[in-house]
């Protein structure tokens, strides 16, 4: 027995148009009147929670996020997104690329990507090309979400109690600040949640045209988060597989005509409608597999080899040793345990609705949906159920060999560090759809027994059915202020941090917000590292590099050169800081932005003045090039010192100090590029010192020599050498003694 396989994959292919051009027109759908029932028209309740939420997010997002979060993840998402827009999967940094590379981009022989798949990119690349503002996106999540949550919730029980889990779900912490930043988890969330409801209508109904859906949204969903698709999925597959399986053993036919009857267009109408679904549930999600591993082959060269794994191969699901840009662990099943201990108990305790309250409520509301389930059939709702339930199965375990979810919680005992005390544990996100749900149902139901049970019999046979009314409005009311505020209570927290982070980039960025960039080039530091964007993730450039505003990291004297050639039309900026950037909100910076310049001659003259405090007794003037040094002391010196210095391609030389020639040999050779430092240190008579110390990048140019001006200045108290964090700010008169005076003038001699 012959088999052609090409002839086979070509019957497939005709089944499988003529089985979409089939959906596109008709739907194989059954009666629903009860679903409809049970869910309601609802519109303005819908239309309220969608509103309400998407309008807290994004106020969240303007308020609280105006220049992006502590998390700068966020820059290389919305990097991405402007990339999708120019029709870009990397960035072209050629020869430059380590001057201009992102955080958390790959290279790869000049050419750059993002370690993140592609989706929630392009989520937010549509409103900024809609409307030129991609929290736009954020709020359309953030209302997505909670509408479908509702929408589940309804399924579940019934129209109010989807309300109420709809604003449960949109009231959480964790929502609230999660979605109110270019994060993947809400818009993950949305393509999950797209799934279940759209999965849930086609087993109710038979819908072939859901169940393509379906597909495509879980397909989505696993093309931007695959790991936490397959989690959020997980029940769904386990009754996807048995539905399928059953109806294949009801249909009693023989393995071989199955086989044809998938490849025919009459023989799969033919197939029982659980079979029909789940396949065409399954190419759909089949589909976007295959477009992951085609995105895989076109960065990576490998479809089975994720960009994360190219940028850290030990950072990823499973035990052992652990890395990501030397952050390191080995991750044991013991600290797995006992990390995702304290995310589920952070999630239950601070970052879901209600608090402890709102956690209880969900229990109670599983234990009745239980004992629903086993008493008797609610309608179809309990197989809904089941499914959600699931989730609080395949999310805590599947999170167990992740070890994100450690590192994200810094001190695992302390919930008020690390981005956990930001966000709120974020992979656990999905799990706040069942814990809504349910609480929702908790709620409701203890509502109606209290209002309708023996409880208030009993009440009303003491005193009057009046005051029993009375009483149990009131008891409401008192549960629903404790729910709302412990969730505000819990809110306040993360609120409080988050505003501390935002006034300091607000103080970060006030010169460069300040100023009228036109056609610039930024030099920008680099306090985490050889990335752009960490920590200043709205120091973005333009996906070509050639936008108004140019930024590159300031570098060493040959990079920045190299950098200038490229960019020789530029009105030239440094942007840098006194002071450490560190995590912490607290600890902030004061920052300035120098306008450059580029002197070009034969030769060049410098001449530095520096201010002297009146209890200085000597000055040591060096004139430095890596292990050459030119030194001079003068002693009793007056309230400024001046000296005098020159380049030429081949050296640099002291030639005076307060006016006075400088005898003997007083130069350094210098390479083609380099850094000629000068030291001005003061000693008092005490013997404390204060130093005036600044760099100069210079280069040899057809012209002569080349020197970028003003040069980056420092001044410390008590050391010879100066750190980063001691930079000079001349325009701002109080962050140095009054004396401090600090100034170089550079101009072409030949």
């Amino acid at each position: 027995m012959s088999f052609d396989l090409r002839s086979l994959l070509a019957s497939v292919a005709r089944s499988l148009r003529q089985q979409f051009r089939r959906l596109a027109s008709t739907d194989a759908a059954v009666p629903t009147d009860r679903l409809r029932r049970r869910i309601g028209s609802g519109t303005v309740g819908y239309l309220t929670l969608a509103v309400g939420a998407g309008v807290a997010v994004f106020l969240t997002a303007v308020v609280v996020f105006p220049y992006h979060s502590v998390n700068h993840d966020e820059g290389v998402y919305l990097m991405q997104a402007s990339m999708l827009l120019e029709g870009q999967l990397t960035l072209a940094g050629g020869d430059l690329a380590d001057m201009f590379r992102p955080w958390f981009f790959i290279e790869d022989g000049g050419e750059l990507y993002s370690k993140y798949n592609p989706v929630p990119a392009a989520m937010f690349a549509v409103s900024m090309a809609l409307f030129g503002e991609p929290r736009v996106t954020l709020a359309v999540v953030a209302a997505g979400n909670a509408v479908l949550v509702a929408v589940l919730g309804a399924i579940v029980a019934d129209r109010r109690v989807g309300l109420l889990a709809g604003l449960l779900f949109a009231a959480s912490p964790m929502t609230l600040f999660t979605s109110s930043v270019f994060l993947p988890y809400a818009p993950t969330t949305l393509l999950n949640l797209s799934f279940a409801v759209t999965y849930l209508h086609g087993v109710r109904t038979g819908s072939l045209r859901a169940a393509a859906v379906a597909g495509i949204a879980i397909g989505l969903a696993a093309f931007a988060r695959p790991y936490t698709a397959i989690l959020f999925a997980a029940p769904f597959i386990l009754h996807a597989l048995w539905e399928f399986s059953r109806g294949l053993w009801i249909d009693s036919r023989s393995l071989p005509r199955l086989v044809r009857l998938f490849v025919s267009q009459a023989g799969f109408q033919s197939l029982p409608i659980s079979v029909q679904r789940n396949t065409l549930t399954g190419i759909g999600g089949t589909a976007f597999v295959g477009l992951t591993l085609a995105y895989n082959t076109v960065l990576t060269g490998a479809p089975l080899t994720f960009p994360y794994q190219a940028f850290a191969p030990l950072d990823g699901p499973g035990f052992g040793f652990r890395e990501i840009l030397g952050h390191e662990v080995v991750y044991t099943p013991a600290l797995a345990i006992e990390s995702n201990r304290y995310a589920l108990q952070y999630l239950g305790t601070r970052w879901f609705a209600g608090g402890v309250i709102g956690t209880l409520a969900a229990a109670a509301g599983l234990f009745i949906a239980v004992r629903w389930w086993r008493r008797r059939d609610r309608e179809w709702g309990s197989t809904a159920g089941l499914l959600l339930a699931g989730l609080l199965v395949s999310v805590p375990l599947g999170n167990i060999p992740f070890w994100g979810t450690h590192n994200m919680l810094a001190e695992l005992d302390n919930p008020a560090n690390g981005l956990v005390s930001h966000f709120g544990p974020f992979y656990y996100f999905d799990l706040l759809v069942p814990l809504s749900i349910f609480a929702a149902l908790g709620l409701i139901v203890g509502w109606r027994w209290l209002r309708g049970g023996a409880v208030f019999d009993r009440l009303a046979a003491v005193t009057s059915s009046v005051t029993a009314r009375r009483v149990t409005v009131a008891v409401a009311l008192v549960a629903a202020l404790a729910v709302g505020g412990l969730t505000a209570s819990t809110a306040a927290e993360p609120l409080d941090r988050n505003m501390a982070y935002t006034e300091k980039y607000a103080t970060a960025y006030e010169p460069i917000e300040s100023a009228e960039l036109e056609n610039a080039l930024v030099f920008t530091p680099d306090p985490y590292g050889p990335w752009q964007n960490h920590p200043f993730q709205s120091l973005r450039n333009d996906p070509g590099f050639d936008g108004e505003v140019v930024y590159a990291r300031d570098r060493d004297a040959a990079g920045n050169f190299e950098v200038l050639a490229a960019y020789p039309n530029r009105t030239l900026y440094r942007f840098a800081y006194r002071g450490v950037w560190t995590p912490e909100p607290d600890q902030g910076v004061s920052p300035k932005l120098e306008s450059l310049s580029t002197p070009t001659g034969e030769s060049l003259r410098a001449d530095t003045r520096v201010g002297v405090a009146e209890q200085v007794t000597r000055a040591i003037i060096a004139l430095e090039v890596d292990d050459a040094t030119v030194i001079r002391d003068i002693d009793a010196p007056g309230e400024t010192i001046t000296a005098n210095w020159t380049l030429d391609n081949s050296s640099a030389r002291l030639v005076g100090v307060d006016g006075a020639p400088v005898a003997g040999n007083a130069s350094v050779p210098i390479d083609p590029t380099e850094s000629v430092g000068l030291r001005v240190t003061l000693v008092d008579t005490g013997g404390n010192t204060y130093t005036y110390q600044q760099r100069t990048a210079v280069q040899s140019t057809p012209a002569g020599v080349q020197a970028v001006s003003p040069a980056e200045r420092r001044v410390c108290r008590l050391t010879t050498d100066c750190d980063p964090a001691d930079a000079y700010l001349p325009d701002d008169p109080a962050a140095h003694p009054d004396w401090v005076a600090f100034k170089t003038t550079v101009s072409a001699t030949g």
